[in-house]
């Protein structure tokens, strides 16, 4: 089974859903980045498929050809770097493959392991979204006629962020030292970032500079796990 062009009837994208045929993966850990991704592909005519993390991603491809790909550069078992550089070597090629991340050397990183394009988080706007893959893509997959640049921004579901924080609280249950904090750290910052949740953004940070110092962390994740019990709870307003 494929989601290659080749084996689906033309589709013509129009000027409201540009991207009308196309089927997106998505590897991406978080659901509530995951939900903003998701609600671009509906208002850009898109299908999406969803991964979150690099076994399942490598699972949907061994099954799906998708017109496009979308990979976090961090996910929780690897670099989402090494998902793009292999499928920058497969061939057939994926047409479009992006790289996405919150850090603030992602871009870098990520045309570096081949990416076709790099979109930084928060991603919010459905224009940006759009013009970012359109680019991509060959004259006959383009819209006719004029088509002015969206100015929109989505909002996901709340719902999405508790569970992203439930996630997380299960993870520190779980083992609350070693690799796992490095990656509690970075998912919770780009989590945050993307949902303007100052305070455990800022909590999260104190926790990634802690582990950059060698430091003790039970400070930095006993402030962590109290915010995550607010979130889950839904004491705390975002």
């Amino acid at each position: 089974m494929t989601d290659s062009d080749e084996f689906q009837p033309p589709i013509t994208p129009t000027s409201g859903r540009p991207l009308l045929g196309m089927t997106i993966l998505v590897v991406e850990d978080s659901l509530f980045a995951c939900d903003a991704l998701r609600l671009m592909c509906l208002h850009s005519g898109a299908r999406i498929r969803r991964a979150d993390c690099l076994r399942s991603a490598r699972r949907h491809l061994q099954v799906y050809r998708p017109s496009g790909v979308i990979i976090d550069l961090g996910l929780p078992d690897g670099s989402g770097e090494d998902l793009i550089a292999e499928l920058g070597r497969a061939v057939p090629r994926v047409a479009v493959i992006i790289g996405i991340s919150g850090d603030a050397d992602g871009e870098e990183r990520a045309i570096a392991a081949g990416a076709d394009a790099y979109l930084a988080k928060p991603i919010a706007h459905v224009g940006e979204f759009q013009e970012t893959i359109l680019r991509l893509l060959p004259p006959e997959r383009q819209p006719n006629g004029p088509r002015p640049m969206r100015k929109d921004v989505v909002q996901p579901d709340p719902v999405a962020y508790r569970d992203d924080m439930s996630h997380v609280a299960e993870l520190l249950e779980e083992a609350a030292d070693g690799p796992i904090l490095d990656y509690v750290a970075q998912f919770l910052f780009g989590v945050a970032r993307a949902a303007a949740d100052d305070q455990m953004e800022h909590a999260a940070a104190a926790l990634a500079q802690t582990r950059a110092r060698g430091g003790a962390a039970h400070a930095p994740v006993a402030r962590i796990a109290g915010l995550l019990q607010e979130r889950i709870a839904g004491r705390a307003v975002i």
